[in-house]
């Protein structure tokens, strides 16, 4: 008997890593699952969280909108301006960081949100027109406010500022009486949208576990909710989340998994960034927005801006604020967008890929610096004029007392500026390589890839450092 003859089968062709390039599809690490905790696990499972937070700031936010609609006309005797953007607005990007869009579960507008669709509410879906281009209204609404503070000085005006509020909550009744969930809060809250792109660098994300969520028979109720505990009010699917844009961690899904399948895990900040697979060009644009936003109110606040207003008048002869401020906010905002631009262009002659699928992907990397520069420029108000937010509370209580606002002094404010700016500046240089890595196989690829990013990171950090290192305004 003849035994056969065995022939190899051909060996496959080799795949040349320049031609094909395949992206890196390995799943993010998993870190530790606060949900093992019991005090944490009781915690978010109890019929308190998230009321025992909802309540108490509840109270502040009354106390707040009282102050702006009928407190001190002067927004240094004010105890709501101060409240609100001395104290709220320089901490809540610190809260997104840490919990991603944690306030979101506690904010009074998602209360109220809810109450007035238990009261009045028809429940239609969402429109298609939001679900398709809510984040671009978030966009243009996060630009018009703030375009709307330089012209008609809402910050600096309490009655302002009272407006505003005014505006937000007949747009939450509005969407609450109509729509299903938290229509405003996912759609067209510019804060959300903020919350959003910041909460990707956060340390704290909710999944579910995978493997537990396939052998399940409840028929999606993590997101569909049951008789006791609601949806998910930011119509986001915990089995199929890959990424904390659209969290609030408000536990309902924990509450309602008979499975115990949700997990609140820690992670290394901004490594969501990097694990992203399908990046939208909108959060890359409102990175860039957020950016240019920042370089406007950092450059405002600087006594050079006064040179520069003298010097366009006499120039052009323009004396319109508003004519003049709306150019510069223009080009503030663009410079960023450009920037972002002009790298992906140079990076799409080198990767293979067109100049907008790298302006949406690497968009994203900049998240980082954008926090930073926030971040930066909201604590010169914490601690230069925090002391503001003591002296107007207790005065509504009568106390009679004032001092200087100032909690540090200018020279520990610029350092505690800088090293933020340094975390910034790595923390975006670190996520722009670790997207090349995962993209792309090669070396030289990486870097045609990443240098163009890595110069426009400088750049823009560079141009934030210059800022802070000048004299800066005091908003009360």
């Amino acid at each position: 008997m003849t035994t056969p003859t065995l022939t190899p089968p051909p060996a496959a062709e080799p795949v040349d890593p320049d031609v094909n390039p395949g992206p890196d599809l390995t799943p993010p690490p998993v870190g530790r699952n606060l949900m093992t905790i019991p005090w944490v696990a009781r915690s978010l499972r109890s019929g308190w969280y998230p009321k025992i937070f909802q309540i108490p700031i509840a109270a502040v936010f009354g106390l707040v909108a009282y102050q702006l609609l009928a407190g001190p006309d002067r927004a240094h005797d004010n105890a709501g301006t101060a409240l609100m953007w001395v104290l709220w607005w320089p901490v809540i990007p610190i809260v997104f960081v840490l919990l991603g869009r944690f306030w979101c579960a506690v904010c009074p507008f998602g209360a109220l949100s809810d109450a007035v669709q238990k009261l009045v509410g028809v429940n239609r879906p969402v429109p298609n027109f939001l679900k398709n281009y809510g984040i671009w209204i978030i966009d243009a609404s996060f630009l018009l406010i703030t375009w709307a503070d330089h012209v008609w000085g809402v910050v600096e005006s309490p009655w302002g500022s009272g407006i505003l509020l005014l505006l937000l909550t007949t747009a939450v009744i509005a969407s609450g009486a109509l729509f299903q969930r938290r229509t405003f809060c996912r759609y067209l809250c510019f804060l959300g949208g903020l919350a959003g792109n910041y909460a990707r660098v956060g340390m704290v994300e909710l999944r579910a576990d995978s493997a537990i969520c396939k052998t399940c028979k409840s028929k999606a109720v993590c997101y569909n909710g049951n008789d006791k505990v609601a949806g998910c009010p930011l119509f986001t699917f915990p089995r199929t989340m890959e990424d904390s844009a659209n969290c609030n961690l408000c536990a309902n899904c924990v509450k309602s998994c008979p499975n115990d399948a949700i997990q609140i895990r820690l992670r290394k900040p901004t490594s969501e960034l990097w694990f992203i697979t399908k990046p939208k060009i909108e959060q890359s644009m409102l990175a860039m927005a957020i950016m240019g936003i920042v370089l406007i109110q950092n450059i405002t606040m600087l006594e050079v801006w006064t040179d520069v207003l003298a010097w366009i008048e006499a120039t052009t002869g323009i004396t319109s604020y508003p004519v003049i401020f709306t150019v510069a906010f223009v080009v503030a905002v663009s410079v960023p967008v450009a920037l972002l631009a002009v790298a992906s262009r140079v990076a799409a002659g080198r990767n293979l890929e067109d100049t907008k699928l790298n302006f949406t992907r690497f968009g994203y990397a900049l998240i980082p610096l954008d926090v930073a520069g926030h971040l930066a420029h909201n604590l010169f108000h914490l601690l230069a004029e925090g002391g503001s937010v003591y002296y107007t509370v207790a005065n509504v209580f009568g106390a009679g007392v004032s001092g200087d606002p100032a909690l540090v002094g200018t020279g520990t404010i610029q350092v505690l500026q800088f090293a933020l700016l340094a975390l910034g500046i790595a923390g975006s240089i670190y996520t722009a390589k670790r997207i090349a890595h995962r993209r792309y196989r090669t070396a030289e690829r990486r870097r045609a890839t990443l240098t163009p990013y890595v110069a426009i990171i400088a750049l823009l950090g560079a141009i934030n450092v210059w800022m802070f290192l000048l004299p800066m305004a005091h908003r009360m």
